[in-house]
């Protein structure tokens, strides 16, 4: 995941933002009590330089993943719509509790922009509906330069989408985010139609960390550095996540990535140990030798 990357880490403040002034309200709306639904995992289960990930004479990288991880969030599914039998073919290789995230495909939301793709996002939802029970949220990454002036096409698109399939958008042109009137419209309209807000956090683009959330569920994507830095960091947003909880959290999905994916597999069982012995939760992580990877 290149998007963010930046070559001096020292000119990068790190130091989580506080929370939107929007999000506790959000949280206590929501009225939840006891402990949220958690999924923590990587974004890729079958790159090169995850091999060491797995031990010698794995055959079934996914089977094996899914036995460490409760959940993926699954890129593959951007570079095209997964045909029926692969969908099912992913979920036969998981267990009960393992659920996909699939994002949508990029000739929707890439290559045509929004625009005359509600056939395009009927198909997908229909192939990715056979995850079943496994189905965790579906989410859509904008192009950097979709923007302000292109906002009828998202209204259009979420107006329009499936119902029954949970929706997460993740918008990348700051405009977005530096504009008052811009952002409050938007998390107004993403609120109204039950839509999650991604919360990006990656060293390059601090502005994505915008720290709204817009349904009880928050959906984060953080993008270690390739750094030491990258444990601190995470470090902070369990401190972050247990306010979220103790205001009504129902959701939290947390994915890990790295420019170099080497190390996600380390962070991800470094954030999981930390969720469970801090909140008390019993979220899935990798084991060596008895011990969290």
């Amino acid at each position: 995941m290149i998007f963010g990357n930046v070559d001096n880490l020292s000119e990068v403040n790190f130091e989580l933002p506080p929370d939107h002034k929007d999000t506790e309200k959000v949280l206590k709306q929501a009225g939840k009590n006891g402990k949220p639904e958690v999924y923590v995992g990587c974004a890729k289960w079958n790159r090169t330089e995850l091999k060491g990930f797995y031990p010698k004479g794995i055959r079934d990288e996914l089977a094996y993943y899914a036995s460490q991880f409760n959940s993926i969030e699954l890129n593959a599914s951007f570079y095209g719509t997964p045909r029926v039998e692969q969908v099912t073919a992913w979920h036969r290789k998981t267990p009960d509790d393992f659920k996909f995230f699939p994002k949508i495909t990029r000739t929707i939301s890439h290559f045509k922009r929004l625009r005359d793709v509600k056939y395009l996002a009927d198909e997908f939802c229909l192939h990715i509906s056979n995850f079943e029970s496994k189905l965790g949220m579906v989410f859509l990454q904008l192009n950097d330069n979709f923007t302000y002036k292109d906002f009828k096409y998202l209204k259009e698109f979420v107006t329009s989408f499936p119902v029954g399939i949970p929706l997460a958008v993740e918008l990348r042109n700051q405009s977005w985010f530096d504009d008052e009137k811009i952002s409050s419209e938007l998390y107004a309209f993403l609120e109204e139609n039950n839509v999650t807000n991604i919360i990006v956090d990656t060293a390059g683009r601090r502005d994505m960390l915008h720290m709204r959330l817009t349904t009880p569920s928050a959906f984060i994507r953080y993008v270690g550095a390739n750094h030491s830095s990258d444990y601190t960091r995470l470090d902070e947003w369990v401190t972050r996540i247990e306010d979220w909880v103790e205001n009504g959290l129902e959701n939290l999905y947390f994915f890990v990535h790295q420019n170099i994916e080497e190390e996600s597999p380390k962070l991800a069982a470094h954030f999981i140990q930390n969720l469970n012995e801090k909140l008390g939760f019993s979220v899935r992580g990798p084991h060596l030798n008895g011990k969290l990877f």
